[in-house]
């Protein structure tokens, strides 16, 4: 498979919310977010699941893949824009090494409706 780097991303990281004590919670400020765009990038479909309990709800997976050699600066729990959809980064981002040199970056993203 080919893939082409023609997508543009939008990387959101918001910082954490300190509390009245000055302790640093894991609730995000996503009010005061900074956004990162990362260009020549590929987005395309990954696993969706259905969920028709209580909740039905639909979960759609894409996977965020980086030319040979490109990093970008994406972490778990940071957001992503891309293909007219925000994004959750989910789990951690693979940074893929091949005889000790970086390869490229892939990260799985999803989009909870319902």
């Amino acid at each position: 498979m080919t893939l082409h780097y023609t997508q543009t991303a939008v990387i959101i990281r918001a910082p954490y919310v300190i509390d009245r004590y000055g302790n640093t919670t894991s609730e995000r400020d996503w009010a005061n977010a900074t956004r990162t765009t990362v260009r020549r990038v590929s987005v395309q479909p990954d696993t969706s699941t259905e969920d028709d309990g209580d909740r039905p709800a639909v979960t759609t997976g894409l996977r965020l893949t980086t030319r040979r050699g490109v990093d970008i600066d994406l972490l778990p729990g940071d957001r992503v824009v891309a293909v007219g959809r925000l994004l959750d980064t989910d789990g951690d981002v693979a940074r893929w090494v091949v005889g000790s040199r970086h390869h490229h970056t892939e990260a799985r993203l999803k989009e909870v409706t319902g």
